[in-house]
């Protein structure tokens, strides 16, 4: 599911001119230069300067930036190193495998399919040479990728898989039996691309000479129609494949195909766990592979090798509640040996495991979690990471050495920081952001010394200023003995103690999800100051459930969502209600998906708690939702009947109190407008008002040309009248 829906910017919208809407709130008590708008957070006013189209070259301390003239080269080391690598206009990139020879793949003309998946015109250039080639006669295609030895590329055409020689153009074509809806080679299904994490399924063999790929069975997926209302006189139906809980998944099957030979072979994997395929990638030896299955219980992996088409188990990877299928790290040593990451110690960490699995030895510990990795210095010595090092609201950038586990953090030790290191692992560059720090980019040693700046959004600051940005201010908030949650508040301008204030909850409190985090959100957090502006206090807290607190807090809702994270929500109302600066008769919450769910509960388990609530895109019923995901948590609806019913919304609509803003669009296809749909008929039979507002044709993030800014006026709206 989406984590973080609200912090996707409407970019569409910036294509229009601007222009000054009429006034949709009135101020209750302001005090500042400039009041923030909707129309200037969405015109992107407080959005932050970044890095376009920046990509490091492997095995050097050069990088390349997307600028207007083309691709450029520069130096992490020497300043004054600034090239035109490539001129022309393009709208991304894939680097070859060796670009000081020369050769990337330009992308053009993209069309957008789901989360991940898109279709586009590929063209190889080679800027040292001057080729210029198009990629399958310049039919759009899908996931076109470099063989590590750079004479192919393979690619996807019409769940099919095909590969083109560079040097001969020849194109061989490697399945013939794809068709939409039945079956794909090469590529994910929707709930694979969506709960997965990518929409490629194939991979090089390290010496080029062969492709591992999965192959989709979609035959007895059941299909998601959705009407699409606004391309001709009648609306037509976007049928899709798409497993709800309990339902029938892909069947997947693995499949290794020879260039030498032209033929493909498929792999065996009766003998292990063969469900799902989360990940195949690369060993480090000529046709060497790692295969990751599991069953369709998603609480034990087996991690694979196959060597020259045999497979072999290397361990199991197990866990009471469930693994996070959706994220591995695994990074193959030139010895055979690899990096692992494995929450096993009840926080995720790094570890060194043997070329035959027979030992697993860790290299990060404590009560902190890994959660990033980044890879691992040539020499095999140190490994490179994200990290919660200097507390769970914080991500830092931090080195161990493989043999004794000796960590340092090597970046800025507050707020948010991320890293992208050189090909050489001898400099990185790293974004910190702080909720006030839009996002300061650095060249740094791989030691933490700092060499230049390259961007400091100072000019963003300066706006944030001169419209009075309000800090968050990070609290804990303990709801009993043995449970403190994390949590920020936002409150007005010239805040005063002494008077009773209004407050909006925001929370999302899915598994592993995090909100309460030091970091920048040009989107939310201006709506919540823009709010703070006109009155109101904003709060947000991390339940149980929630991520980076180790593997206990997380997976304490295991087979039974809603449940842990509604009473969290209800006990903060209870704290906030408790203070004498909160008008406890006028607390109302508010969320999108996950947290969507977790206001429509709140609108009805809450007992009358929250005086109004807004809740966007919300799962009312887990049956509704995708199979790996809901399943991931709650076990089937078969094997856990009570998981699906004690909290679903529909059960309780008949206990709904307060004023409920409902709001979904109709061509979702990840929480079906199926949910918003079943869940105002319980209302509406259980003779409940509440307002409701559908987007057409428009998907689970809800953008597009104007979307964003009417959505927005609609729920600040709401809130000035309701709350």
């Amino acid at each position: 599911m989406y984590t973080k829906i609200q912090k996707v910017l409407d970019k569409a919208f910036f294509a229009f001119a601007f222009i000054i809407l009429s006034p949709v709130f009135f101020a209750q008590e302001i005090d500042t230069k400039k009041p923030i708008t909707i129309e200037n957070i969405f015109r992107g006013k407080y959005y932050p300067v970044s890095l376009d189209g920046f990509t490091t070259i492997p095995n050097t301390s050069n990088y390349l930036v997307k600028k207007e003239d083309g691709l450029h080269i520069l130096s992490f080391e020497d300043s004054s190193i600034d090239r035109v690598w490539y001129k022309g206009n393009f709208e991304d990139y894939v680097l070859g495998p060796d670009p000081e020879k020369g050769g990337l793949l330009l992308i053009s003309d993209v069309e957008s399919i789901y989360r991940h998946s898109f279709r586009a015109v590929y063209t190889y250039v080679n800027p040292k040479t001057g080729i210029s080639k198009s990629i399958f006669g310049g039919k759009k295609i899908q996931e076109a990728t470099f063989s590590p030895d750079g004479k192919w590329v393979a690619f996807v055409f019409d769940n099919n898989m095909f590969c083109q020689n560079l040097e001969t153009d020849k194109i061989q074509q490697i399945t013939l039996d794809g068709k939409k809806n039945t079956i794909i080679n090469g590529l994910a299904d929707w709930v694979y691309e969506e709960e997965f994490g990518h929409a490629r399924y194939f991979e090089w063999a390290p010496d080029s000479s062969a492709l591992l790929f999965v192959k989709f069975d979609e035959s007895a997926v059941k299909e998601m129609k959705m009407q699409i209302y606004s391309k001709n006189l009648y609306p037509e139906n976007e049928v899709f494949k798409y497993p709800k809980a309990g339902e029938d998944n892909s069947k997947v099957s693995l499949n290794l195909y020879s260039l030498i030979n032209n033929s493909s072979k498929a792999i065996n994997l009766a003998a292990f766990k063969n469900y799902y395929i989360p990940l195949i990638k690369p060993g480090a030896k000529a046709q060497e592979f790692f295969v990751l299955t599991s069953e369709r219980k998603q609480n034990a992996v087996d991690v694979i090798t196959i060597k020259n088409d045999v497979p072999t188990k290397l361990f199991t990877e197990t866990d009471a509640a469930w693994i996070d299928t959706d994220k591995f790290d695994l990074d193959v040593l030139p010895n055979g040996n690899f990096i692992w990451s494995s929450e096993k110690s009840g926080f995720r960490h790094l570890y060194l495991v043997q070329a035959n699995g027979k030992s697993i030895k860790p290299i990060t510990s404590g009560s902190w979690e890994v959660t990033e990795y980044y890879g691992k210095s040539p020499d095999n010595q140190y490994v490179y990471f994200q990290s919660t090092l200097t507390g769970s609201t914080k991500k830092v950038v931090a080195k161990s050495e493989i043999k004794s586990g000796k960590t340092s953090v090597i970046s800025t030790a507050d707020g948010t920081a991320t890293a992208n290191f050189s090909g050489d692992f001898a400099y990185f560059v790293e974004k910190y952001a702080t909720p006030s720090e839009p996002g300061i980019f650095s060249i740094k040693k791989n030691n933490g010394e700092l060499l230049r700046v390259l961007v400091d959004n100072i000019e963003t600051k300066k706006r944030l200023a001169e419209d009075s940005y309000q800090k968050k201010e990070f609290i804990n908030i303990t709801i009993n003995a043995d449970i403190k949650l994390n949590a920020w508040i936002i409150k007005p301008q010239n805040f005063n103690p002494q008077k009773k204030y209004p407050v909006l909850m925001y929370q999302y409190s899915g598994p592993g999800s995090q909100q309460v985090e030091e970091d920048y959100d040009p989107v939310n957090t201006m709506w919540f100051n823009m709010l703070a502006q006109n009155g109101y206090i904003v709060v947000c807290a991390d339940g149980r459930g929630t991520g980076f607190r180790g593997r206990d807090f997380k997976k304490a809702t295991y087979l039974n969502l809603g449940n842990l994270e509604i009473e969290d929500q209800i006990s903060v109302a209870n704290w906030l209600g408790k203070q004498n600066y909160v008008d406890a008769s006028r607390i109302g919450i508010f969320g999108w998906s996950f947290g969507g769910y977790m206001t429509s509960l709140a609108m009805t388990k809450g007992n009358g708690i929250f005086k109004a609530g807004i809740a966007v895109a919300p799962v009312t019923n887990w049956k509704f939702y995708d199979s790996v995901y809901t399943e991931r948590f709650l076990d089937t609806p078969q094997n856990n009947p009570k998981g699906y019913s004690e909290n679903s919304p529909t059960e309780f609509a008949k206990n709904l109190k307060g004023n409920l803003l409902l709001i979904h669009g109709t061509a979702d296809d990840n929480v079906h407008f199926q949910n918003s749909m079943e869940f105002a008929e319980a209302l509406i039979q259980n003779n409940k008002q509440f307002q409701m507002m559908v987007y057409p044709d428009k998907n689970h993030g809800i953008y597009g040309g104007y979307t964003r800014i009417q959505l927005y006026t609609l729920m600040t709206n709401f809130i000035l009248k309701n709350l």
